[in-house]
């Protein structure tokens, strides 16, 4: 069975940090790009040209180092923007040009003051217009999720006639389910009639980004946009390293992206630091407690084969090997192969003394710490194995 391929566009440059406080410098911003290129990402969107000089002179240093990557910059269905894009575009191997348009009634009405046929006008020459500077061309529609689907149908049938190449249906504010997104995506993909690619756009203001990215794939959609540690306005993006993770081990039967998962630690550590943007311990895929082991009966698990606990190595993500952390949930085995690696020798009836004495220490604080062993072990009198 033939895998279908799945594009990853990474936004972390553009909506990533739109997160308040996550500015990136642009040093910090072609930092970021060069990491994602070599992370295997397809397209790396990297700011929105119109909105500041920052964002433009990033767009275009971007553009100008990466070489395997497309670059994407961002514009309004206006010409000035458009225009902006291209020039920031110009010396971009694989320039991409992604235009916005809100299709939502609650947009058109409220923010935009136009009525539905306006909207599909401006979009179709939008897209026109773009196409005198680029070959790819993607057209998002602003707030797709609580857009009338045959109104969708109707504007992708329009920017693909006027040249996108693209469809993104973005579920702009998190508020879909994962049976309301493949709906969504359906109508598009219908309507696109292969003519044009379609992607997802998810938000995770009610946490489904990932289950709607998922179920978008499964509805025909070919490319997932997505943030490193999936950061972005409110609660954030569609996690690029749990998609990653998930279609190459769940669903690898039937999907592929270009993604070395190698590298996701690496490249989340990196966004976190200079987003200052700290990653809770329990995050998944790259969060610290992931190859982390506090329970007692997890622990001996553990020392015996590591697949009963982990469903993928460390090495599969870069991280750093699994680690057994003392608490007063740890068992004996584990506080005792802790304590002998530490060069200790315990007979006779000093296993079950020192595991008496290390769990009244646990019940004293919330992780036993190395130095706290080697101190408890040197208090109890055990003897150390001497140096070779």
């Amino acid at each position: 069975m033939q895998k279908e391929k799945i594009t990853i566009f990474d936004t972390t440059l553009r909506d990533g940090e739109q997160a308040p406080g996550a500015a990136l410098s642009l040093r910090e911003k072609i930092t970021i790009s060069l990491s994602l290129e070599r992370l295997g990402v397809d397209v790396i969107e990297a700011g929105f040209p119109v909105a500041s000089k920052v964002d433009f002179d990033a767009v275009y240093q971007v553009g100008s180092l990466v070489k395997e990557s497309a670059v994407s910059a961002l514009a309004r269905a206006k010409k000035g923007d458009i225009e902006a894009a291209a020039n920031a575009l110009s010396k971009a191997k694989r320039p991409r040009l992604h235009i916005f348009l809100a299709t939502s009634d609650l947009h058109l009405t409220h923010k935009l003051k136009i009525s539905r046929e306006e909207a599909k006008d401006m979009a179709f020459q939008a897209v026109k217009y773009a196409r005198n500077f680029a070959e790819e061309i993607q057209f998002s529609f602003e707030d797709a999720c609580r857009s009338d689907h045959h109104f969708l149908r109707e504007m992708t049938e329009t920017v693909i006639e006027a040249g996108a190449t693209i469809i993104n249906a973005p579920d702009t504010v998190g508020f879909l389910l994962p049976e309301e997104t493949a709906a969504m995506i359906k109508a598009v993909v219908e309507a696109a009639n292969q003519k044009a690619i379609v992607s997802a756009h998810a938000h995770n203001d009610m946490g489904l980004a990932v289950a709607n990215s998922l179920a978008a794939i499964e509805a025909g959609a070919k490319q997932i946009e997505c943030t490193i540690n999936g950061i972005g306005e409110r609660a954030g993006n569609a996690a690029l390293e749990e998609i990653a993770v998930i279609l190459a081990t769940r669903l690898d039967e039937r999907y592929a992206t270009k993604i070395k998962t190698r590298f996701l630690s690496i490249v989340s550590d990196e966004v976190a630091r200079c987003c200052a943007m700290p990653k809770a311990p329990n995050k998944a895929i790259v969060g610290e407690n992931v190859f982390r082991h506090g329970s007692g009966v997890h622990q001996d698990g553990m020392m015996k084969e590591a697949k009963t606990y982990e469903i993928f190595t460390p090495d599969f993500v870069g991280a750093k090997r699994s680690k057994i952390v003392l608490t007063r949930h740890s068992g004996s085995a584990a506080a005792i192969a802790a304590v002998k690696e530490m060069g200790f020798i315990l007979e006779n009836d000093e296993p079950s003394r020192f595991f008496a004495a290390f769990k009244q220490r646990a019940e004293q604080c919330k992780i036993v710490s190395n130095e706290a062993l080697k101190r408890l072990a040197q208090d109890l009198g055990l003897r150390s194995q001497p140096f070779a």
